[in-house]
């Protein structure tokens, strides 16, 4: 069958997108990766307004990609603090291979504004496919669906 044959609300890339598919949401998993954890520092830090921030985070949390954890600075009060959890630190491959597009694609000028680097050999780090045989899988690479006990057929109506 083709995949026009199936129903493509279905997929995993629908789900995920559902999720991460505004530019808020992915810019505030961004900074929690780089260690922005904090509401007021997040909101400072993205420029983003303080009702569409909560509104990013409590879904974050909702999809346990973010736990809140309570912290207290001293002579301040008790508030919390937002940090990724094993299924947010998973979307670090995502991340890179956005930004990898974006440094090939969308830089200025000037070039892309920061590297990632790994810091025990100080190599860049970049997002690479392969297939479980250790293959790299490149834009030139062909590739086929194969469906699961979880796709759905189409519903004509």
């Amino acid at each position: 069958m083709a995949w026009s044959d199936y129903d493509s609300s279905n997929c995993s890339i629908a789900r995920t997108a559902e999720v991460l598919g505004d530019r808020w949401t992915v810019l505030v998993v961004r900074d929690l990766f780089n260690g922005v954890r904090r509401f007021d520092a997040l909101q400072l830090h993205l420029g983003i307004a303080r009702d569409v921030l909560a509104k990013r985070l409590k879904l974050l949390v909702d999809e346990d990609l973010v736990e809140r954890r309570d912290y207290k600075a001293e002579g301040e009060r008790a508030r919390q603090e937002y940090v990724l959890t094993p299924a947010g630190r998973d979307l670090r491959t995502v991340l890179v291979a956005l930004m990898d597009f974006g440094d090939k694609h969308r830089a200025g000028v000037d070039g892309p504004p920061v590297a990632l680097h790994h810091r025990d050999c100080g190599e860049p780090i970049h997002a690479h496919l392969t297939c479980e045989a250790g293959h790299l899988i490149d834009s030139t690479t062909r590739a086929e669906l194969i469906p699961l006990p979880g796709a759905r057929l189409l519903v004509q109506a």
